[in-house]
């Protein structure tokens, strides 16, 4: 029903690719040749962190010290153009991108028994407030209403104001992310999927998943569009 929608729309009405802007840039407004140029997060990693490690084995970071989160699914890596898409997304306001975000994530999901909820990222109300939308919130509703699954934006909240992460160091960030956020609700047995923008270290998604795992959440995801690689 959604192919055929997103098919009949694009022919009424077509768009324009907005990293190149030629004229055929289809249902996810990016054409063909540009969304094969993109930087696609495909080598091998850990499952658990989405780190690269060899022949897709848990990596030892994973091994020695186990993230709360459960697997990581990363659909590209943090670079060039998608770091620029990204940006452009969050503090130009560009929400018709959520929908190409979330496209993106759907149709590269593994095919694998869907969570039973999904919580998006949440942002302190004084972020959320200055930024005028939660960028993770808007992909995850995409994402939920076309696989049918139970988006919770109230499941649970930040509660610790913090500087912007990207400032930080490692360390700094893992001791910004302690207490960061509450769960509002039981989550007993439940298979959750969380949803963010971008994982760097990965200290806010494990913090989360720590805070929801305390609620009862028996397996937790991370699903993101990109994730930083180190170089």
């Amino acid at each position: 029903m959604l192919d055929s929608w997103l098919k009949i729309k694009q022919a009424i009405f077509p768009q324009a690719c907005m990293l190149c802007a030629a004229s055929d840039g289809g249902e996810l407004a990016i054409c063909h040749d540009c969304l094969a140029d993109l930087p696609r997060h495909s080598t091998d990693q850990c499952s658990q962190c989405g780190l690269p490690s060899y022949q897709n084995q848990l990596c030892g970071h994973c091994i020695a010290s186990p993230p709360a989160f459960d697997a990581t699914h990363a659909l590209f890596r943090y670079e060039f153009p998608v770091d620029a898409m990204l940006q452009r997304y969050k503090y130009q306001h560009l929400l018709n991108m959520a929908e190409t975000f979330a496209q993106m994530i759907i149709h590269d999901l593994p095919n694998a028994t869907l969570p039973d909820l999904i919580i998006p990222m949440p942002l302190h109300p004084s972020r959320l407030k200055e930024r005028g939308f939660n960028q993770s919130l808007e992909i995850a509703r995409i994402v939920g209403k076309t696989l049918n699954v139970k988006v919770d934006a109230q499941a649970c909240s930040r509660i610790k104001p913090s500087p912007p992460q990207a400032s930080l160091s490692l360390k700094e960030r893992v001791k910004n992310m302690q207490g960061a956020f509450a769960c509002n609700t039981q989550l007993d047995g439940l298979n959750i999927a969380l949803i963010d923008d971008v994982m760097t270290t990965g200290a806010s998604l494990n913090s989360l998943a720590k805070t929801v795992k305390k609620a009862g959440a028996s397996n937790v995801e991370c699903w993101v569009v990109a994730r930083t690689l180190p170089r």
